[in-house]
């Protein structure tokens, strides 16, 4: 029977905060790259041309905040333990692949959320690079708090892991939900992009304003 004297030594978490922090780095600075200056010789003046870019600036601006979002979840994840193991590695690196595609989803949806055919399946791919993001994001976070409370820095308390596990619990369904209502409109898709950035982004607030 092991014990946990028997338990392999856990790994610093150094390391992987800082590969983490560099690949998402990475992942947020590629969302710019799709915000291309408009040629000068083009048809109308510049206000228009830049007018005409919305679709890159709205999911630029979503995916941005998304990505920041998820950092600020991903540093607070990896502060609460002392030490990693294998399976905590391998978790965190398929969080980070997922990282990385987001701005490949990003740029297909801004160039055919108005183009005349294409924009449903790009509204659908985008949609379910989040929900793939978000349910690995979810699966790590219950990983850590459910199967390794012993690399934890200090117990957490029931009802904060219940909490924690709520709040990722709501990503994976919602965007389901908006990937789905792609087959409709990629318009309703971007809503619920927009809803779920902005509930993600204020909920703290809300929480702190509660318990005042």
């Amino acid at each position: 029977m092991s014990s946990p004297a028997t338990r392999p030594e856990p790994i610093s978490t150094g390391r992987i905060e800082a590969f983490s922090d560099g690949v998402i780095a990475v992942a947020i600075t590629l969302l710019v790259l799709d915000l291309r200056v408009p040629e000068p010789d083009g048809a109308g003046g510049l206000g228009e041309r830049l007018a005409a870019m919305w679709p890159n600036y709205t999911a630029y601006v979503i995916s941005f905040i998304a990505i920041g979002i998820m950092w600020i979840s991903h540093h607070a994840m990896l502060h609460r333990l002392a030490g990693v193991d294998q399976s905590i590695l391998v978790l965190n690196l398929l969080l980070l692949m997922c990282f990385v595609a987001l701005p490949f989803t990003t740029s297909l949806l801004a160039s055919y959320l108005d183009a005349p055919s294409g924009g449903h399946l790009a509204a659908m791919v985008y949609a379910g690079s989040f929900l793939v993001t978000s349910a690995v994001f979810l699966t790590l976070q219950s990983h850590l708090l459910l199967r390794r409370p012993h690399l934890l820095r200090g117990p957490v308390p029931h009802s904060e892991k219940r909490a924690i596990l709520l709040r990722g619990a709501i990503a994976p369904p919602a965007y389901l939900v908006a990937g789905l209502l792609g087959l409709l409109t990629p318009y309703l898709t971007l809503a619920v992009c927009i809803a779920m950035g902005l509930f993600y982004l204020l909920a703290p607030a809300m929480r702190r304003g509660g318990r005042a």
